[in-house]
């Protein structure tokens, strides 16, 4: 970090939960890196975040606690917050203001750069257009992640978030291109944060990982620098390195708690549920700093981890980043008392990138109109399970059987995976086969008939032991024809 200035300033007007009011000061502008020294010869630092007239207000990064406004001098350095970036944050663990947690040296670089960062200009902005994949059958064929998306999960307290970002960050990868993944944890439990570092240690043992740990007991300050960190080390090795690099955050939610309790320590007004007006333009600061930059290699890629407040997604901090991101993948408490993992809920998740990161050349073939026709089977199977409830099992017709069964066939075959399990995209594309496969051909439009041409031997290969399963196979054609004569006669 930047060094300070020679002149120092010891008029403190005031200690505010972690703000620190200087008096007396000339030539210091917004966003000001600043380093505090105490008579004990303790140092920290600090960020201006206000200046009027000669009063600048400092924000401690490792907070006021054990200083007075005697005996403590302030020094500001003249630039922004700046860290040292390049390769040699790769493998390391850091805690929450970039320093050593691992036992190590302090990170080197060759360059510094700005930590406040700055929005790709979106006349430079490349058009995302190749997939990262996870291998998490759910995303990878459903809600496909492409380089350059930010792409938020939503979550609620209790539902396994951390252990999906976790697997996401440990498994993803990028076609064999230079890849790497940068993690930020915020507001951590230390068993949490012993959790990430634990199932992360493969990938930082190879060098392709840097976690940044905030853990809840650290200065709530701290929240507000990690995520910068985290982009700014991200932007060096995707934009000057050549890496395509994604950006796991985790939790957002913390973060936007953080910044509102700085903003009531400033004595701002508040806005919607206290948080501060500008909240929505906080929240773009940081997630518009992923893409992709026309003439340069590399992308970073952001996938922000919230948990809704009481499952509400019209809480502001859910509401506004569903505004600034492209999709959302959701997570279901209903399916996770189910004991299903992850609880993905497919009809409430999107992304919409998807369609340029996936087809020939990128995915599979069959990829978009497969994960098309999986989510209108599963939106006519919840829909029929609607009606059963209402009129009984008996009075559905023959088309409608098979779909009352394939929402648990879904889940069974097709969701559920290991918390370790890394599953190959082209296995997650054959489960969506079979699951879609136990119904009726008429059912299965959205499919073009070459492709289904192509995988109906599958049908009769026990690969998936459907509805039918126990009947011949005229049995079953019969059933199909009568549920064509019902569609006509309606």
């Amino acid at each position: 970090m930047s060094g300070p200035a020679d002149v120092e300033y010891t008029d403190v007007r005031e200690l505010r939960g972690p703000l620190v009011v200087v008096a007396g000061v000339r030539g210091v502008g917004w966003d000001e890196f600043a380093t505090v020294a105490l008579d004990s010869g303790e140092r920290r630092h600090g960020l201006v975040l206000e200046v009027d007239r000669d009063l600048a207000v400092v924000q401690v990064l490792e907070g006021t606690a054990g200083m007075g406004r005697t005996g403590t001098r302030v020094a500001f350095s003249g630039t922004a917050l700046r860290i040292p970036v390049g390769p040699g944050w790769l493998g390391r663990v850091c805690d929450g203001r970039g320093e050593p947690a691992d036992g190590g040296p302090p990170v080197l670089g060759g360059s510094y750069a700005a930590v406040g960062g700055a929005p790709i200009n979106p006349v430079r902005r490349e058009p995302p257009d190749e997939p990262v994949l996870t291998g998490v059958g759910a995303v990878d064929v459903l809600t496909t992640l492409v380089r350059g998306q930010k792409l938020p999960v939503f979550s609620a307290a209790g539902l396994p978030h951390l252990e999906l970002a976790v697997q996401i960050a440990a498994q993803a990868t990028c076609g064999g291109e230079p890849f790497a993944v940068v993690f930020a944890g915020m507001g951590l439990t230390h068993a949490d944060a012993a959790f990430v570092r634990d199932g992360l240690a493969e990938r930082s043992a190879a060098r392709d990982l840097v976690l940044f740990l905030n853990t809840a007991d650290d200065p709530v300050i701290e929240r507000l620098l990690t995520p910068r960190l985290a982009l700014t080390v991200a932007e060096h090795l995707a934009f000057t390195q050549g890496r395509h690099v994604l950006v796991v955050m985790t939790d957002m939610t913390a973060y936007c708690e953080a910044l509102r309790e700085v903003s009531a320590a400033r004595g701002e007004i508040p806005a919607r549920r206290a948080y501060p007006g500008y909240l929505y333009s906080d929240l773009a600061s940081l997630y518009e700093r992923c893409g992709r930059i026309r003439g340069r290699p590399g992308s970073v890629t952001v996938l922000p981890v919230l948990t809704m407040p009481a499952g509400d997604i019209t809480h502001p901090v859910p509401d506004l980043t569903g505004y600034i991101t492209e999709g959302q993948i959701v997570l279901s408490a209903e399916l996770h008392a189910t004991g299903t993992y992850p609880p993905v809920d497919p009809l409430s998740s999107l992304s919409r990138l998807m369609r340029r990161g996936t087809g020939p050349d990128r995915t599979r073939a069959d990829h978009p109109a497969v994960a098309a026709q999986l989510i209108a089977a599963l939106a006519r199977s919840r829909q029929v399970r609607e009606l059963a409830d209402l009129v009984g099992r008996q009075a559905l017709s023959p088309t409608d059987l098979p779909h009352l069964d394939l929402e648990d066939g879904f889940r069974r075959r097709f969701l559920a995976q290991g918390t370790t399990e890394n599953r190959p995209l082209d296995e997650s594309l054959d489960r969506a086969w079979e699951v879609l496969l136990t119904l009726p051909d008429s059912q299965l439009g959205m499919i073009p008939a070459e492709l289904l041409d192509a995988h109906r031997p599958q049908r009769n290969e026990g690969r998936y032991q459907g509805p039918y399963e126990g009947h011949g196979e005229e049995q079953a054609e019969e059933r199909e024809e009568q549920g064509e004569e019902r569609e006509d006669e309606r």
